[in-house]
């Protein structure tokens, strides 16, 4: 399997080599040169496997480069008990009215993101020995990304990670996870102003051959495909799960429906890969908070991120992304992979602020089984509530958005499987509003909460952070 970028302009690559690099060379997104498909007789007896075991299978499909004794050994130790104290890696919980919740959330940071970070920290610490190199890691994070990345990547001698973040938009307790890391091969850099500024601050140093080149700059973010790779191996799991109880004879066409909080579009862009694969989904349901961009392009077929002053700053933080990255990566599909409509849209958007896929917009929900909707802080306050009150189950308010927007595509005979975000206690403020009570955090959690915090805040300045990168880069 090789990789190659949205926009066309550098040449195909193998698994390692585009885990290290990141953005492509042209300012594209690598993606696979084609999607694999699986049988209904493969999908079959990958029924019994333990999650590291079909983690193997299905990054196998994408990491070719990889041994397969080699890429097990990685699953093993990414999915180990001591990480996932879980043995199930990902539970399923039904929560009433038609859904069940995918428990992502059972890593050492209590959040999705863990879930492909991980083995990301495997599979970098693999490739880097393989090539007897460094990296350092530049990639921003509004509240999870950074946690999950920092707390796999701390400690290993062969990377640095260099992580942005918004000054006062994440959660105390996700900034606890981050500031409280002091390894030395962790930076963390509090920008002034918005996720979106932070992530812009990434694209135009990485974008930036030279430089990038000179200090070995890579990212862990979504832009990353080792990260999509991983995170479609819980889509097959979930369908599998779903559909343990279902006559052999008609599981190959018994569908599930995904609700997915969506911000940076990484999340659901792996369902919709596990779609192409052959995982029988009915819909994709992608669900926006108040900065419901992505909501307005799959109900309209507009593509138009908002400045960073138009950002606004939710309840649900995670998601206060205007400028969905790997939306790219969809896009590519949307035009038949056509890697000069791609560039060619992109620098519309640059001149124009906006991009027009009006007439494409059918495709969305007819072939692409896409659907989307908004759900406001009243809307999670109430969610949260409502599960809390009907199931005495507690949901974070990122998946509050995914079970509000849900509900309106619940249908009979079709499971809705809604991805978790995170664990509640991420977000206390939050869930005491919503449920009229303080939640009263574990000694552990209260211990990190009072852990020394190392962060240094910077103007979002690109100067200012190419010398500070400049300063500390493993080399």
């Amino acid at each position: 399997m090789q990789f190659i970028s949205t926009r066309g302009g550098t040449e195909p690559k193998d698994y390692c080599e585009v885990l290290l690099e990141g953005l492509a060379a042209d300012g594209g997104l690598v993606v696979p040169e084609y999607l694999p498909e699986v049988s209904a007789e493969t999908f079959e007896s990958w029924r019994a496997l333990s999650y590291p075991e079909l983690a193997t299978e299905v990054i196998g499909l994408f990491a070719t480069d990889i041994p397969r004794d080699e890429l097990a050994r990685m699953c093993a130790s990414a999915y180990d008990a001591s990480r996932f104290p879980n043995r199930a890696i990902v539970p399923l919980r039904d929560i009433g009215a038609g859904m069940t919740l995918v428990g992502l959330s059972e890593g050492p940071t209590l959040a999705f993101k863990d879930m492909a970070m991980q083995f990301l920290g495997e599979a970098i610490e693999y490739a880097l020995g393989r090539e007897d190199r460094v990296l350092n890691v530049l990639g921003a994070t509004s509240g999870d990304t950074g946690s999950a990345a920092e707390h796999a990547l701390h400690g290993r001698d062969r990377v640095s990670v260099f992580m942005l973040s918004p000054q006062g938009r994440m959660s105390p307790f996700q900034r606890a996870q981050m500031y409280s890391l002091l390894d030395d091969n962790i930076h963390n850099i509090a920008i002034e102003g918005v996720f979106d500024d932070c992530q812009h601050l990434v694209k135009q140093l990485s974008e930036d051959l030279e430089f990038k080149n000179e200090f070995n700059l890579g990212a862990v973010n979504s832009i990353n495909f080792g990260r999509i790779s991983a995170q479609i191996v819980y889509y097959v799991w979930a369908w599998l799960r779903a559909s343990d109880g279902v006559d052999a004879a008609d599981r190959a066409d018994f569908k599930v429906s995904f609700a997915v909080p969506s911000g940076n579009f990484g999340n659901i862009l792996s369902g919709f890969y596990a779609s192409k694969l052959g995982v029988p989904v009915e819909r994709l349901v992608l669900a926006s908070n108040e900065n419901n961009v992505l909501d307005e392009f799959f109900r309209t077929g507009w593509y138009r991120p908002r400045s960073a002053a138009n950002t606004l700053a939710t309840s649900s933080p995670s998601m206060d992304v205007s400028k969905a990255s790997n939306l790219e990566r969809f896009v590519f599909e949307l035009v038949g992979r056509d890697p000069a409509r791609v560039a060619e849209a992109w620098r519309e958007l640059a001149a124009q602020g906006a991009i027009d896929f009006t007439v494409e917009q059918l495709r969305f929900a007819d072939e692409f089984r896409i659907v989307s909707g908004t759900s406001t802080h009243a809307d999670r306050l109430a969610t949260i509530h409502e599960v809390a009150e009907r199931e005495g189950v507690l949901i974070d308010p990122h998946t509050a958005d995914g079970v509000h927007v849900a509900a309106d595509f619940v249908e009979e005979g079709v499971p809705m499987l809604v991805l978790e975000t995170a664990k509640p206690e991420k977000f206390a403020a939050t869930m005491a509003e919503a449920l009229g009570r303080e939640l009263e955090p574990s000694a552990e959690h209260q211990e990190l909460l009072d852990a020394p915090q190392r962060v240094l805040n910077m103007p979002n300045d690109e100067d200012a952070l190419r010398l500070f990168i400049a300063e500390h880069a493993l080399s």
